[in-house]
């Protein structure tokens, strides 16, 4: 038996309002035109409210609300992680993913949200669209605000009180592995070692 339209109209409204990432239906311009519950708790309008306007003046972004025509119209719109994953998905037809700190005013005051965004373009109707997807990474972070870090060795203390190096740390809580490299300063300065011992090694013995 197939579902009537209504049903599988029904079923896809409840999927989409169960995922607990910020969801939005946008165009390149970032004008919503759906968005899901996530998306309507975390910014406290309900219904059609949100739908045709642009992505951040609805979240209430800090650049957008700077500029006097909102969204898109600021100095550092051009460089908003958001909107330029939404216009690279849609020029490469395909899947954008980007880590980004967006900076939102709650309460009168800015707060800083390190998040995933992910870009799918899609059409419907004719009309170029993407699904926009945003996703707080700080509960998946387990980080605190100010890590414990020693002086001497530069281990982290974790969670269990047990002391990591560095890199170990990184790669438990966040899966990322470190390539290790000089920076310009150590670099001169190992040198300088090297220098240092070799004319000691070849100087004549008295």
């Amino acid at each position: 038996m197939v579902a009537s339209t209504a049903a599988q109209d029904d079923i896809l409204r409840a999927i989409f309002d169960a995922l607990p990432s910020l969801v939005f239906i946008v165009d390149e311009d970032l004008k919503i035109y759906e968005h899901n519950k996530a998306a309507s708790d975390f910014i406290g309008h309900r219904g059609g409210a949100i739908l045709k306007q642009k992505g951040g003046d609805i979240l209430k972004c800090f650049q957008a609300l700077q500029a006097p025509e909102g969204c898109g119209t600021g100095t550092l719109c051009n460089e908003c992680t958001i909107r330029n994953s939404v216009r690279e998905a849609l020029a490469g037809h395909h899947v954008v993913r980007h880590r980004s700190r967006l900076e939102v005013i709650s309460d009168g005051s800015a707060n800083e949200i390190y998040a995933l965004i992910s870009a799918s373009p899609f059409k419907h109707k004719d009309k170029k669209l993407v699904l926009l997807v945003i996703e707080d990474l700080a509960p998946l972070a387990e980080l605190r605000e100010i890590l414990p870090i020693c002086s001497i060795c530069n281990k982290v203390r974790n969670e269990e009180e047990v002391w990591l190096r560095l890199e170990s740390y990184f790669k438990e809580y966040w899966d990322l592995s470190f390539s290790h490299s000089l920076c310009p300063e150590c670099f001169k300065e190992e040198m300088k070692k090297i220098k240092k011992f070799s004319d000691a090694k070849n100087s004549p013995q008295t």
